[in-house]
């Protein structure tokens, strides 16, 4: 059974919404990173938003960005009422019964799933008990308003199990989330 595992970039204040903030502090070590976390996916699990904007960028990107031949070949399943066709290569659209989707999709791959941005889906997941890990990269800077990752709701109990400071002032914190799916 794979793990569905959420990526995403906060600010210090917890803002996860439109994260051109991010660029300043960007380098080779989170490249390497965001590389290593792509390169043990077996597929993507992005909402509309998210799946719009990656579709709209990767499939431009050619050789001098070794991780687009690798992102444009994953299977990528997009969570959409609203999408009518997914022409991104490999996509698929969810539309509906999303959380039993969601664990099938789990249930079929024995590698990581991933879920880069996409806050409401994310908090969809959380809620559900979908979740069995979190990749936050917290950078150094509060933005005071914007789309929060947790919105106002409580979250689910978190257990770290590494941490890292970047030179640019970025830290890694992955969480591990209690298996609830089973009670799905």
């Amino acid at each position: 059974m794979g793990r569905l595992i959420v990526s995403e970039f906060l600010s210090l204040d917890g803002v996860m919404d439109t994260p051109a903030w991010t660029a300043p502090y960007w380098n080779d070590e989170i490249a390497a990173f965001k590389a290593s976390e792509t390169a043990t996916t077996g597929a993507l699990l992005q909402g509309r938003v998210t799946y719009d904007g990656m579709a709209a960028a990767w499939p431009a990107r050619g050789d001098e960005d070794p991780g687009a031949a690798l992102i444009n070949s994953l299977p990528k399943y997009v969570v959409s009422t609203t999408l009518a066709e997914a022409t991104w290569n490999n996509s698929t659209i969810i539309r509906e019964n999303v959380a039993q989707a969601v664990q099938a999709l789990k249930d079929q791959y024995s590698a990581d799933i991933l879920v880069y941005g996409s806050g409401e889906l994310s908090r969809f997941l959380l809620v559900n008990g979908l979740v069995n890990g979190l990749n936050l990269l917290v950078y150094p800077v509060v933005l005071g308003q914007g789309k929060r990752f947790f919105g106002d709701q409580a979250g689910p109990p978190l257990t770290l199990t590494a941490s890292r400071a970047f030179a640019s002032g970025v830290v890694l914190l992955q969480y591990q989330l209690p298996d609830t799916a089973q009670q799905h």
